[in-house]
């Protein structure tokens, strides 16, 4: 008989979206039977913003919790949503090959972050974004926003929200799936969000510019997934722990954990405007990584980089947290606000 596994998801578009994904991987990948799960986490029922909320912590804590009481067997997270610290009894047991890790501009009219009018309203929910955001066209008014994509990309003038699949806060008089019916609608000349997103929810057709890494820096864990399980599930020879052994993609893990140890190292709640960005050099094998502090108001932004063996998740870790030294060396504590522990 097939292995039977409930994969916890939050019940927003992209997140079931996500889930989908590694669902069907792991039923191809081994002899498994898969049943998704929908949790609602602290950070769907309130709308307030994160940095208020505590953290993007906020979506992970009820799907650890699903896990741990025996509710689900697998959960799956955006990576960049996970605190960097243990969680005790659980393991990240795979991390699939990255998406794409950008942010992207979303603007009404096609337009550029640099065609944006001076006074041009820029909604975003990310401080690390918006920071880089006002250091690049400090003119902006950038605007703190929450919400799910079909909800973002809607309150952008002139762009479709339809996204594929409903989310949370969602009435049932709602225009589009995935739109808050009491969000406000076309009142942003644009938002930035995450390309891997859209890219899973078949809404490239809204982006308007691609942002290279060096010039914003992404979040780190940005465009990956965490699939989180019990301890004691992610080892031994079960259908789950073998998918789950294929599924995990070294070059990934390797770049995520060192992003997430820049994190780690200095104690960067999410009200902290941080960026990295890690990838392998395929001639060389080693390992790149790029991080980026800003001051909140964009005024000052402190970018520097490593590079330094990948062997295993240890060497990844301890580039990461070389670089963070560097960063608090070179005065990161100065310009942003460190020592939450995410």
């Amino acid at each position: 008989m097939p292995q039977q596994v409930r994969i916890g998801t939050r019940a927003s578009a992209l997140a079931l979206t996500q889930t989908g994904h590694v669902a069907d991987a792991l039923a191809a990948l081994a002899d498994l039977t898969v049943e998704t799960v929908r949790v609602r986490t602290e950070g769907d029922r309130v709308r307030a913003s994160l940095a208020t909320l505590g953290g993007t912590g906020v979506f992970v804590t009820a799907l650890r919790d699903a896990l741990l009481d025996g509710r689900c067997d697998v959960a799956v997270h955006s990576l960049k949503d996970l605190p960097t610290g243990p969680a005790d009894g659980l393991v990240i047991a795979a991390v699939p090959p990255r998406a794409d890790a950008r942010d992207a501009l979303c603007a009404r009219d096609g337009l550029t972050l640099a065609t944006l009018p001076a006074g041009a309203r820029v909604g975003t929910g990310s401080p690390r974004r918006a920071a880089q955001l006002r250091a690049l066209r400090p003119d902006l008014d950038v605007v703190d926003i929450r919400g799910n994509v079909g909800t973002r990309l809607g309150r952008v003038r002139g762009l479709d929200p339809t996204t594929v699949a409903d989310g949370p806060h969602v009435g049932p008089d709602a225009p589009h799936p995935g739109v808050a019916t009491d969000a406000p609608r076309g009142d942003l000349d644009a938002v930035v969000l995450a390309a891997a997103g859209l890219g899973r929810l078949g809404r490239l057709d809204a982006v308007s510019e691609w942002f290279d890494p060096d010039v914003l820096a992404p979040a780190p864990g940005q465009g990956a997934l965490a699939v989180e399980v019990r301890t004691g599930d992610a080892s031994g020879d079960t259908p789950l722990a073998d998918a789950l052994r294929a599924l995990d993609d070294a070059p990934t893990r390797r770049a995520v954990v060192a992003e997430r140890a820049v994190l780690a190292r200095l104690e960067a709640g999410c009200a902290a405007p941080i960026g990295a960005w890690g990838r392998l050099d395929d001639a060389t094998g080693t390992l790149v990584l790029d991080a980026v502090v800003a001051a909140v108001d964009g005024s000052r932004v402190l970018r520097l980089a490593a590079r330094g063996p990948a062997a295993d998740d240890a060497d990844a870790d301890t580039l990461g947290r070389r670089l963070a030294e560097d960063l608090l060396a070179a005065g990161a504590a100065d310009l942003a606000p460190l020592g939450e522990v995410r």
